[in-house]
């Protein structure tokens, strides 16, 4: 199993908000979160990191209590992972009342779990997830987005929903009300397969195609280093307006 992410503050923006972690657990089991923060100076980066830190420490929790993830059932890992998407809503928006700098931030978040050839998922925002295999490229997440609200109601297209105005607006975020709503995955990764987790900063500016392009050979670290480098230098070639956030797991 092969992994690497990497972040980029973009071309525009004078900070970086995104954070993420992507670890290997276990011989054959991977771990990822990416977090796009908003609010703020400094709200959006204090809301990721917050948000990146409260959600992995409760998955490092059950994993110590049931090493790789052994015996877990599908529906354990969705109560997992949706508890932690849970304690980090808590957590960031606690720390956002406690300091009147920070009131209104908040955060994207997307997770994955690989556990040989199955893998559990959970989203909330417009963060994605995409799974490339033999067949071609699958956003496996559904956007949070207003965009795509229009979408599910017939009001917008999906090709108009790319260039839409109001395409970076999110119906769901980590930490902004007292409740918010993970959705759950699971999916199959036969091997060969793999996975790109990725703040909108480059699903806005790097086509489904061109990630398919990029990481569908991969075969080791440094080739999925390169990987993450190339889909970042795409989308600061087009502007680079958004932090650029790359994680691949491969299988």
């Amino acid at each position: 199993m092969v992994f690497y992410g990497a972040t980029d503050t973009g071309m525009v923006r004078e900070m970086n908000q995104d954070n993420f972690i992507v670890a290997k657990v276990a011989e054959d089991v991977l771990f990822a979160v990416v977090c796009d923060g908003m609010g703020g100076a400094a709200g959006g980066s204090v809301a990721s990191a917050i948000a990146v830190d409260s959600y992995s420490s409760l998955i490092k929790e059950e994993e110590a209590k049931s090493p790789a993830f052994m015996g877990m059932s599908e529906q354990d890992f969705s109560a997992m992972m949706l508890n932690a998407v849970d304690l980090a809503n808590r957590d960031v928006l606690a720390r956002a009342e406690a300091d009147r700098d920070l009131e209104g931030m908040g955060t994207t978040l997307v997770s994955c779990i690989i556990c040989g050839t199955k893998a559990y998922a959970v989203n909330v925002g417009d963060s994605r997830l995409y799974l490339i295999d033999e067949k071609g490229i699958t956003q496996v997440t559904k956007d949070h987005s207003y965009v795509q609200y229009l979408v599910d109601l017939g009001k917008m297209s999906s090709e108009e929903a790319k260039t839409s105005p109001n395409k970076n607006i999110i119906t769901r975020a980590v930490g902004t009300e007292k409740g918010t709503e993970g959705d759950f995955y699971s999916f199959s990764v036969p091997s060969g397969s793999k996975l790109l987790l990725c703040s909108d900063g480059l699903s806005n500016q790097v086509d489904a195609g061109e990630i398919f392009e990029t990481v569908r050979n991969i075969t080791d670290g440094e080739e999925a280093k390169d990987a993450c480098e190339k889909l970042i230098s795409l989308a600061n070639g087009r502007g680079g307006p958004d932090n650029i956030t790359a994680v691949i797991l491969s299988v």
